[in-house]
């Protein structure tokens, strides 16, 4: 449980701009270093917990529940919160403040690049584990829908988890 904890506390020290850039390093810890999950349970839980609010912390819990229970998805789910709730207790009262000062600008400038290329390392990771020729259409035709139509996104998400059930 103790593990558990200071995992997600950690985690959720790093959790900046939004949880897309963490899939590399979740994948690595929660499949690779701590074997909480498989590689198709951790794939799993990332594209269920796109169904719902904060969905890459809502992974968290899925793994809490998975490794220690009820309680395992407790401890997850504060300690991947806790660092963002103090930080912005402690630093939003200053935040308009803290915005013209022109370190901290220049330097959330240039985490946005770093940011772009985890996002495609993520990606890259998660398209690795595609084997079929049915799940690399299913992804080229998600893709396709997303880019130029105005399907709504939770529609695909069901819809290419029925067409996977199915297949």
């Amino acid at each position: 449980m103790l593990t558990l904890a200071w995992t997600y506390l950690k985690i959720g020290l790093i959790f900046f701009g939004g949880g897309y850039v963490l899939i590399p390093l979740l994948q690595h810890l929660l499949v690779d270093q701590y074997r909480w999950l498989t590689l198709r349970e951790f794939l799993d839980g990332v594209a269920i917990s796109q169904l719902t609010p904060g969905p890459l912390a809502m992974l968290a819990t899925f793994t809490g529940v998975r490794v220690a229970g009820f309680g395992g998805g407790l401890v997850a789910t504060i300690c991947i919160f806790l660092p963002c709730v103090v930080l912005m207790l402690l630093v939003g009262k200053y935040y308009n403040r803290l915005k013209e000062i022109d370190l901290i600008r220049v330097t959330l400038d240039g985490v946005l690049p770093a940011v772009v290329g985890l996002v495609a390392s993520a990606a890259w990771s998660l398209g690795t584990t595609l084997g079929s020729l049915h799940e690399w259409l299913l992804l080229i035709a998600a893709f396709c829908l997303f880019r130029w139509t105005s399907v709504n996104p939770m529609l695909m998400i069901l819809g290419s988890g029925l067409i996977g059930m199915l297949l």
